[in-house]
Protein backbone atom coordinates (compact mmCIF):
# COMPACT_ATOMS: atom_id res chain seq x y z
CA UNK A 1 0.00 0.00 0.00
CA UNK A 2 1.88 3.18 -0.83
CA UNK A 3 -0.08 7.01 -0.31
CA UNK A 4 0.48 9.20 -2.70
CA UNK A 5 -0.80 12.91 -3.52
CA UNK A 6 -3.92 13.20 -5.26
CA UNK A 7 -4.16 13.59 -9.46
CA UNK A 8 -7.30 15.34 -10.61
CA UNK A 9 -8.01 16.18 -14.21
CA UNK A 10 -7.40 19.24 -15.26
CA UNK A 11 -10.83 19.79 -16.83
CA UNK A 12 -12.89 18.49 -14.61
CA UNK A 13 -13.80 15.43 -16.25
CA UNK A 14 -13.51 11.63 -14.77
CA UNK A 15 -14.93 13.03 -11.53
CA UNK A 16 -16.66 15.28 -9.80
CA UNK A 17 -15.46 19.17 -9.80
CA UNK A 18 -13.60 19.93 -6.77
CA UNK A 19 -15.80 22.87 -5.42
CA UNK A 20 -14.97 25.21 -2.86
CA UNK A 21 -17.59 23.65 -0.55
CA UNK A 22 -15.70 20.54 -1.21
CA UNK A 23 -12.22 21.53 -0.44
CA UNK A 24 -13.71 22.86 2.95
CA UNK A 25 -15.28 19.97 3.66
CA UNK A 26 -12.47 17.78 2.75
CA UNK A 27 -10.09 19.84 4.69
CA UNK A 28 -12.67 19.54 7.83
CA UNK A 29 -13.33 15.77 7.53
CA UNK A 30 -9.09 15.53 7.73
CA UNK A 31 -8.42 17.60 10.68
CA UNK A 32 -11.52 15.84 12.17
CA UNK A 33 -10.22 12.36 11.77
CA UNK A 34 -6.51 12.97 12.76
CA UNK A 35 -7.46 14.63 15.77
CA UNK A 36 -9.81 12.00 16.43
CA UNK A 37 -7.35 9.25 15.15
CA UNK A 38 -4.61 11.15 17.56
CA UNK A 39 -6.94 11.19 21.14
CA UNK A 40 -8.24 7.10 20.34
CA UNK A 41 -4.50 6.22 20.34
CA UNK A 42 -3.07 8.12 23.38
CA UNK A 43 -6.68 7.87 25.35
CA UNK A 44 -7.75 4.26 24.75
CA UNK A 45 -5.11 2.67 22.22
CA UNK A 46 -2.79 3.17 25.07
CA UNK A 47 -5.43 1.35 27.40
CA UNK A 48 -6.13 -1.39 25.77
CA UNK A 49 -3.44 -2.29 23.77
CA UNK A 50 -0.61 -2.18 26.12
CA UNK A 51 -2.13 -1.95 29.81
CA UNK A 52 -4.61 -4.53 28.94
CA UNK A 53 -2.10 -6.69 27.49
CA UNK A 54 0.08 -6.84 30.29
CA UNK A 55 -3.05 -9.26 31.65
CA UNK A 56 -4.82 -10.77 28.62
CA UNK A 57 -4.28 -10.57 25.02
CA UNK A 58 -7.69 -12.33 23.33
CA UNK A 59 -9.30 -9.02 25.83
CA UNK A 60 -6.86 -6.08 24.84
CA UNK A 61 -7.62 -7.09 21.19
CA UNK A 62 -11.42 -7.35 21.63
CA UNK A 63 -10.98 -3.58 23.20
CA UNK A 64 -8.92 -2.66 20.61
CA UNK A 65 -11.01 -3.82 18.06
CA UNK A 66 -14.22 -2.20 19.63
CA UNK A 67 -12.63 1.07 20.35
CA UNK A 68 -10.38 1.16 16.73
CA UNK A 69 -13.65 -0.13 14.99
CA UNK A 70 -15.80 3.19 16.60
CA UNK A 71 -13.01 5.43 14.70
CA UNK A 72 -12.85 2.98 11.38
CA UNK A 73 -16.32 3.27 10.58
CA UNK A 74 -15.51 7.13 10.08
CA UNK A 75 -13.88 6.27 6.67
CA UNK A 76 -17.03 4.37 5.29
CA UNK A 77 -19.30 6.70 6.88
CA UNK A 78 -17.14 9.33 4.88
CA UNK A 79 -17.14 7.16 1.56
CA UNK A 80 -20.83 6.72 2.02
CA UNK A 81 -22.98 9.23 2.95
CA UNK A 82 -21.20 12.75 3.21
CA UNK A 83 -19.27 11.82 -0.80
CA UNK A 84 -22.25 9.96 -1.71
CA UNK A 85 -19.89 7.22 -3.17
CA UNK A 86 -22.01 4.25 -4.51
CA UNK A 87 -20.50 0.94 -3.08
CA UNK A 88 -22.16 -1.82 -5.44
CA UNK A 89 -21.32 -5.33 -3.43
CA UNK A 90 -21.37 -8.63 -5.79
CA UNK A 91 -20.16 -12.20 -6.50
CA UNK A 92 -21.50 -14.27 -3.21
CA UNK A 93 -22.64 -13.42 0.02
CA UNK A 94 -20.12 -14.13 3.17
CA UNK A 95 -21.32 -15.10 6.66
CA UNK A 96 -20.65 -12.47 9.66
CA UNK A 97 -17.73 -12.87 11.84
CA UNK A 98 -15.78 -15.75 10.79
CA UNK A 99 -11.81 -15.77 10.45
CA UNK A 100 -10.85 -15.37 7.00
CA UNK A 101 -7.75 -14.39 5.03
CA UNK A 102 -8.80 -12.20 2.14
CA UNK A 103 -6.61 -11.22 -1.32
CA UNK A 104 -7.57 -8.68 -3.17
CA UNK A 105 -6.22 -6.46 -6.58
CA UNK A 106 -4.51 -3.30 -5.71
CA UNK A 107 -5.42 -1.20 -8.13
CA UNK A 108 -4.84 2.19 -6.65
CA UNK A 109 -3.22 3.36 -3.23
CA UNK A 110 -7.02 3.14 -1.48
CA UNK A 111 -8.15 -0.41 -1.97
CA UNK A 112 -7.45 -0.82 1.51
CA UNK A 113 -9.85 1.70 2.29
CA UNK A 114 -12.46 0.45 0.91
CA UNK A 115 -12.24 -3.36 2.48
CA UNK A 116 -13.91 -1.13 5.49
CA UNK A 117 -16.87 -0.77 4.15
CA UNK A 118 -17.32 -5.36 3.56
CA UNK A 119 -15.62 -5.27 7.12
CA UNK A 120 -17.90 -3.31 8.34
CA UNK A 121 -21.21 -4.93 7.03
CA UNK A 122 -19.87 -8.17 8.43
CA UNK A 123 -19.13 -7.17 12.06
CA UNK A 124 -15.43 -7.36 11.66
CA UNK A 125 -13.94 -3.81 11.38
CA UNK A 126 -11.74 -3.71 14.22
CA UNK A 127 -10.59 -6.76 13.73
CA UNK A 128 -9.27 -6.18 10.34
CA UNK A 129 -5.60 -6.43 9.55
CA UNK A 130 -3.01 -5.62 6.66
CA UNK A 131 0.29 -6.90 5.57
CA UNK A 132 1.90 -3.40 4.09
CA UNK A 133 4.69 -1.62 3.00
CA UNK A 134 7.20 -1.00 5.91
CA UNK A 135 7.82 2.18 5.26
CA UNK A 136 3.62 3.28 6.22
CA UNK A 137 4.75 2.42 9.73
CA UNK A 138 6.97 5.65 9.72
CA UNK A 139 3.48 7.80 8.98
CA UNK A 140 3.19 9.53 11.71
CA UNK A 141 0.02 9.07 14.02
CA UNK A 142 -1.28 6.37 11.46
CA UNK A 143 1.90 4.48 11.93
CA UNK A 144 1.24 4.04 15.62
CA UNK A 145 -2.13 2.97 14.76
CA UNK A 146 -1.03 0.83 12.53
CA UNK A 147 1.13 -1.07 15.39
CA UNK A 148 -1.62 -0.99 18.02
CA UNK A 149 -3.83 -2.92 14.93
CA UNK A 150 -1.03 -5.29 14.66
CA UNK A 151 -0.52 -4.60 10.79
CA UNK A 152 2.34 -6.81 9.51
CA UNK A 153 4.71 -4.53 8.08
CA UNK A 154 7.23 -5.61 5.29
CA UNK A 155 10.04 -4.68 3.36
CA UNK A 156 9.59 -6.71 0.00
CA UNK A 157 12.59 -8.60 0.73
CA UNK A 158 11.38 -12.63 1.63
CA UNK A 159 14.36 -12.99 3.47
CA UNK A 160 13.78 -10.33 5.80
CA UNK A 161 9.66 -10.44 5.72
CA UNK A 162 9.51 -14.49 6.05
CA UNK A 163 10.61 -14.72 9.41
CA UNK A 164 8.85 -11.64 10.53
CA UNK A 165 5.39 -12.61 9.30
CA UNK A 166 5.58 -15.87 10.50
CA UNK A 167 6.84 -14.08 13.88
CA UNK A 168 3.49 -11.93 13.48
CA UNK A 169 0.98 -14.25 12.27
CA UNK A 170 1.94 -17.09 15.17
CA UNK A 171 0.59 -14.93 17.92
CA UNK A 172 -3.15 -15.05 16.29
CA UNK A 173 -4.03 -18.63 18.05
CA UNK A 174 -7.48 -17.82 19.56
CA UNK A 175 -10.43 -19.35 17.17
CA UNK A 176 -13.19 -17.09 19.29
CA UNK A 177 -11.67 -14.25 18.49
CA UNK A 178 -12.70 -12.62 14.68
CA UNK A 179 -9.50 -12.37 12.49
CA UNK A 180 -9.65 -10.22 8.61
CA UNK A 181 -6.10 -10.50 7.63
CA UNK A 182 -5.79 -8.84 4.08
CA UNK A 183 -3.30 -8.64 1.81
CA UNK A 184 -2.82 -7.65 -1.85
CA UNK A 185 -0.55 -10.70 -3.62
CA UNK A 186 0.25 -7.62 -6.35
CA UNK A 187 2.91 -6.16 -3.79
CA UNK A 188 2.22 -2.95 -5.12
CA UNK A 189 -0.41 -0.72 -6.91
CA UNK A 190 -1.19 -0.99 -10.24
CA UNK A 191 0.41 1.50 -12.90
CA UNK A 192 0.75 0.87 -16.93
CA UNK A 193 4.53 0.83 -16.50
CA UNK A 194 4.18 -2.15 -13.86
CA UNK A 195 1.58 -3.71 -16.22
CA UNK A 196 4.26 -3.88 -18.97
CA UNK A 197 7.04 -4.80 -17.02
CA UNK A 198 5.09 -7.55 -15.33
CA UNK A 199 4.05 -8.60 -18.96
CA UNK A 200 7.45 -8.37 -19.88
CA UNK A 201 8.69 -11.02 -17.11
CA UNK A 202 5.79 -13.11 -17.45
CA UNK A 203 6.17 -13.48 -21.49
CA UNK A 204 10.07 -14.17 -20.33
CA UNK A 205 8.87 -16.95 -17.90
CA UNK A 206 6.23 -18.72 -19.26
CA UNK A 207 3.70 -17.27 -16.91
CA UNK A 208 0.32 -15.83 -17.99
CA UNK A 209 -0.20 -12.62 -19.49
CA UNK A 210 -2.17 -10.23 -17.22
CA UNK A 211 -3.47 -6.62 -18.44
CA UNK A 212 -5.49 -5.44 -15.91
CA UNK A 213 -3.54 -7.03 -12.60
CA UNK A 214 -0.15 -7.83 -11.87
CA UNK A 215 1.39 -11.23 -11.69
CA UNK A 216 1.07 -12.17 -7.99
CA UNK A 217 3.64 -12.72 -5.36
CA UNK A 218 3.09 -16.38 -3.69
CA UNK A 219 5.48 -16.84 -0.96
CA UNK A 220 3.42 -14.32 1.60
CA UNK A 221 0.31 -15.92 0.60
CA UNK A 222 1.52 -19.30 1.38
CA UNK A 223 3.06 -18.04 4.59
CA UNK A 224 -0.35 -17.24 5.50
CA UNK A 225 -1.59 -20.41 4.65
CA UNK A 226 0.49 -22.02 6.60
CA UNK A 227 0.07 -20.27 10.01
CA UNK A 228 -3.16 -19.91 10.41
CA UNK A 229 -5.09 -23.01 8.37
CA UNK A 230 -6.38 -23.96 12.21
CA UNK A 231 -7.83 -20.68 12.62
CA UNK A 232 -8.87 -19.23 9.34
CA UNK A 233 -12.78 -20.67 7.98
CA UNK A 234 -12.20 -19.21 4.12
CA UNK A 235 -10.16 -17.10 1.75
CA UNK A 236 -12.07 -14.36 0.26
CA UNK A 237 -11.09 -12.96 -3.37
CA UNK A 238 -12.22 -9.75 -3.61
CA UNK A 239 -12.21 -7.53 -6.86
CA UNK A 240 -12.51 -4.05 -6.75
CA UNK A 241 -13.25 -1.81 -9.59
CA UNK A 242 -13.70 1.92 -10.04
CA UNK A 243 -15.85 4.33 -12.07
CA UNK A 244 -15.67 6.67 -13.55
CA UNK A 245 -11.55 6.97 -12.58
CA UNK A 246 -9.40 5.18 -10.20
CA UNK A 247 -8.96 7.78 -6.61
CA UNK A 248 -6.22 8.66 -4.53
CA UNK A 249 -6.32 9.47 -0.87
CA UNK A 250 -7.22 13.17 -1.62
CA UNK A 251 -9.92 12.44 -4.24
CA UNK A 252 -11.52 10.41 -1.28
CA UNK A 253 -11.20 12.93 1.67
CA UNK A 254 -12.74 15.96 -0.96
CA UNK A 255 -15.15 13.88 -2.55
CA UNK A 256 -14.36 14.15 -6.14
CA UNK A 257 -13.92 10.24 -7.43
CA UNK A 258 -14.78 7.76 -7.40
CA UNK A 259 -18.87 8.06 -7.76
CA UNK A 260 -18.66 4.22 -7.91
CA UNK A 261 -16.87 1.39 -6.24
CA UNK A 262 -17.41 -1.77 -6.98
CA UNK A 263 -16.38 -5.00 -4.96
CA UNK A 264 -17.01 -8.05 -5.97
CA UNK A 265 -16.63 -11.28 -3.30
CA UNK A 266 -15.33 -14.58 -3.78
CA UNK A 267 -15.85 -17.32 -0.96
CA UNK A 268 -13.22 -20.36 -1.28
CA UNK A 269 -13.51 -22.48 1.98
CA UNK A 270 -10.45 -23.64 3.07
CA UNK A 271 -10.13 -27.22 2.16
CA UNK A 272 -10.51 -26.08 -1.53
CA UNK A 273 -7.18 -25.03 -1.62
CA UNK A 274 -4.13 -26.79 -2.43
CA UNK A 275 -1.64 -27.58 0.72
CA UNK A 276 1.57 -27.47 -0.78
CA UNK A 277 3.76 -24.27 -1.99
CA UNK A 278 3.84 -25.24 -5.75
CA UNK A 279 -0.03 -25.75 -5.69
CA UNK A 280 -0.75 -23.32 -3.54
CA UNK A 281 1.30 -20.65 -6.18
CA UNK A 282 -0.63 -22.57 -9.09
CA UNK A 283 -4.23 -21.86 -7.38
CA UNK A 284 -3.00 -18.36 -6.81
CA UNK A 285 -2.11 -17.61 -10.46
CA UNK A 286 -4.97 -18.92 -11.63
CA UNK A 287 -6.90 -16.86 -9.20
CA UNK A 288 -5.68 -13.58 -10.79
CA UNK A 289 -5.86 -15.00 -14.29
CA UNK A 290 -9.36 -15.25 -13.35
CA UNK A 291 -9.67 -11.60 -11.83
CA UNK A 292 -7.99 -10.17 -14.60
CA UNK A 293 -11.24 -11.54 -17.07
CA UNK A 294 -13.63 -10.21 -14.31
CA UNK A 295 -11.73 -6.96 -14.35
CA UNK A 296 -11.94 -6.90 -18.34
CA UNK A 297 -15.72 -7.81 -18.38
CA UNK A 298 -16.26 -4.75 -15.73
CA UNK A 299 -14.23 -2.28 -17.96
CA UNK A 300 -16.82 -3.07 -20.95
CA UNK A 301 -20.01 -3.57 -19.30
CA UNK A 302 -19.77 -1.53 -16.31
CA UNK A 303 -20.24 -3.99 -13.63
CA UNK A 304 -19.68 -7.19 -11.97
CA UNK A 305 -21.89 -9.86 -12.23
CA UNK A 306 -24.68 -10.79 -9.58
CA UNK A 307 -25.06 -7.55 -7.96
CA UNK A 308 -26.61 -6.28 -5.00
CA UNK A 309 -25.11 -9.09 -2.08
CA UNK A 310 -24.81 -6.81 0.48
CA UNK A 311 -27.20 -3.62 1.40
CA UNK A 312 -26.43 0.04 1.92
CA UNK A 313 -25.04 1.60 5.32
CA UNK A 314 -27.68 2.76 8.30
CA UNK A 315 -27.32 6.43 8.12
CA UNK A 316 -28.76 6.00 11.89
CA UNK A 317 -25.59 3.60 12.77
CA UNK A 318 -23.38 6.26 11.18
CA UNK A 319 -24.63 9.15 12.73
CA UNK A 320 -25.20 7.61 16.56
CA UNK A 321 -21.12 6.06 16.13
CA UNK A 322 -19.96 9.89 14.94
CA UNK A 323 -21.59 11.19 17.96
CA UNK A 324 -20.51 9.30 20.65
CA UNK A 325 -17.14 9.50 18.86
CA UNK A 326 -17.65 13.40 19.14
CA UNK A 327 -18.30 12.42 22.63
CA UNK A 328 -15.30 11.09 23.56
CA UNK A 329 -13.02 13.42 21.36
CA UNK A 330 -14.62 16.57 22.93
CA UNK A 331 -13.90 14.78 26.65
CA UNK A 332 -10.16 13.80 25.47
CA UNK A 333 -9.67 17.37 23.88
CA UNK A 334 -10.61 19.14 27.10
CA UNK A 335 -8.39 16.99 29.45
CA UNK A 336 -5.65 17.76 27.24
CA UNK A 337 -6.23 21.10 26.76
CA UNK A 338 -7.81 22.56 29.09
CA UNK A 339 -6.89 20.24 32.68
CA UNK A 340 -4.67 19.54 35.01
CA UNK A 341 -0.74 19.72 33.82
CA UNK A 342 -0.63 15.92 34.74
CA UNK A 343 -2.97 15.30 31.81
CA UNK A 344 0.03 16.79 29.55
CA UNK A 345 2.45 14.74 30.95
CA UNK A 346 0.38 11.67 30.35
CA UNK A 347 0.25 12.71 26.57
CA UNK A 348 3.52 13.44 26.79
CA UNK A 349 4.68 9.94 27.67
CA UNK A 350 2.31 8.20 25.59
CA UNK A 351 3.16 9.91 22.65
CA UNK A 352 7.22 8.83 23.64
CA UNK A 353 6.20 4.89 24.38
CA UNK A 354 4.07 4.70 21.12
CA UNK A 355 6.63 6.42 18.95
CA UNK A 356 9.55 3.79 20.63
CA UNK A 357 7.18 0.80 20.48
CA UNK A 358 6.81 1.42 16.47
CA UNK A 359 9.97 2.30 15.79
CA UNK A 360 11.32 -0.81 17.54
CA UNK A 361 8.01 -3.28 16.77
CA UNK A 362 8.10 -4.10 19.76
CA UNK A 363 4.71 -5.47 21.91
CA UNK A 364 4.35 -5.78 25.97
CA UNK A 365 3.98 -9.46 27.38
CA UNK A 366 1.20 -10.91 29.43
CA UNK A 367 2.45 -10.92 33.27
CA UNK A 368 1.87 -14.32 33.98
CA UNK A 369 3.25 -15.98 30.62
CA UNK A 370 6.29 -13.29 31.71
CA UNK A 371 6.38 -15.26 35.32
CA UNK A 372 5.96 -18.50 33.74
CA UNK A 373 9.35 -17.94 31.68
CA UNK A 374 11.12 -17.41 34.75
Amino acid sequence: MEVRGAVFSPDGTGGRALTPLRMIRGIMCLLMLLVSAFMMLVYFGFASSVIMRLFSIRYSRKATSFFFGAWLALWPSLFEKINKTKVVFSGETVPAKECVLLIANHRTEVDWMYLWDLAWRKGCLGFIKYVLKSSLMKLPIFGWGFHILEFIPVERKWEVDGSNMRRVLSSFKDPKDPLWLALFPEGTDFTDQKCERSKKYAAENGLPILNNVLLPKTKGFYACLECLHILVHAVYDVTIGYKPRCPSLLDNVFGVNPSEVHIHVRRIALDGIPKSEEEVAAWLMNTFQLKDQLLSNFYSQGHFPHQGTEGGLSTLKCFVNFLALILLISICTYFTFFSSIWFKIYVSLVCCYLASATHFDVRPMPLLSFLSCQ
